[in-house]
């Protein structure tokens, strides 16, 4: 990762970090709709797959959270030749000239929150799929010795923990849950679901951005639905 200079903004709140984390999810599995508008964000940060703890965030919720994201520059307004409604991009790249396994990692980290190197592994395979588990700890451990700030904390075993969990540090909800004395609460096998049934939701998820796409090249609003 080339050490750029840490952006003094980039301190984010929950819901800032679903939003961004789930932007540069879609950015990679999705790229042919991103930028996106913020009705395909507030689905894409509310979708019931790949996310801890899922979230039901209102329209306005999301709207204000952009705002905010743009007053810090992590966000940018586009404008797109034959799109009617604004989209936004997020300008990371600007911030944090991260690789595609960098990229794959943070992302993980914002969407799922607490995780063990192997669930990072797992989770992050449809943006960049690692051959080994040791090959994730390497860009773990460059994000916590990065030279302008860590960007993740690692966790020792103990305390609960059976073996060493990782946590980024780009929201202040997400450091003060590393530094809690309480057991951190992890998924349940309910709460994770099948694999098949995550796959399932996903391509809804997507089949769901492609219709938006198509009434959007059609000019076809919700108020027409």
């Amino acid at each position: 990762m080339s050490e750029t200079i840490r952006f003094p903004e980039l301190q984010l709140d929950q819901v800032e970090a679903r939003i961004l984390g789930s932007i540069l999810e879609k950015e990679t599995t999705t790229p042919d709709y991103y930028p996106m508008t913020a009705k395909a964000i507030e689905a894409a940060s509310n979708q019931s797959s790949n996310r801890f703890p899922v979230t039901h965030l209102q329209t306005d919720e999301i709207e204000e959270a952009i705002q905010r994201l743009r007053k810090k520059e992590i966000l940018m307004q586009v404008h797109i030749s034959g799109s009617r409604v604004p989209k936004y991009e997020h300008q990371l790249g600007d911030i944090l000239d991260m690789t595609s396994a960098e990229n794959a990692v943070m992302t993980v980290l914002l969407l799922r929150g607490i995780q063990t190197a192997g669930e990072i592994k797992q989770r992050s395979e449809r943006m960049h799929p690692f051959e080994t588990v040791p090959q994730v700890e390497e860009i773990l451990h460059g994000f916590t010795e990065y030279s302008y700030g860590p960007l993740v904390r690692e966790l020792p075993a103990g305390g609960g923990r059976r073996v060493k969990t990782y946590v980024h540090l780009l929201s202040e909800e997400a450091e003060a849950s590393s530094n809690s004395d309480s057991n951190p609460v992890m998924p349940t096998h309910s709460q994770e679901g099948s694999e098949h049934r995550s796959e399932l939701e996903q391509r809804v998820s997507d089949l769901e951005a492609k219709l938006a796409r198509v009434c959007e090249q059609l000019g076809i609003t919700e108020d027409d639905s």
